[in-house]
């Protein structure tokens, strides 16, 4: 599995986020920004395969949410056509675990295992 993965429910439907695009970016210390990953999420809602297994380097990385695609798909309006969650890898072989907490007009994210 994936050393940073993520979970995406839709809470206004009680009920897992499917085919939300998923990218996961690197944040250099020069300033680049590298993008190292995308998925979607499958039928659970989960994005487990944005890297091969194993460790990672220390650092600041960010996950990107499509919002605006998943809530076009459903036929709702949104107010947050992206969700960015930056985050700090501090020891390269724990597992990264970023789940989403999705509405239509709001969101919240934490440090999932």
């Amino acid at each position: 599995m994936s050393p940073i993965t993520t979970h995406v429910l839709d809470t206004a439907l009680g009920c897992p986020a499917m085919a939300v695009g998923v990218t996961l970016y690197r944040l250099e210390a020069d300033g680049a920004i590298v993008k190292i990953g995308q998925s979607q999420t499958n039928a659970d809602g989960r994005a487990t395969d944005l890297l091969p297994a194993g460790s990672l380097p220390t650092g600041t990385y960010r996950i990107d949410f499509d919002t605006a695609g998943y809530f076009i798909r459903s036929g709702r309006p949104s107010f947050y056509p992206r969700v960015e969650v930056l985050f700090e890898v501090a020891v390269g072989s724990e597992h990264y675990h970023v789940p989403l907490l999705l509405s239509p007009f709001g969101y919240s994210t934490y440090r999932g295992s």
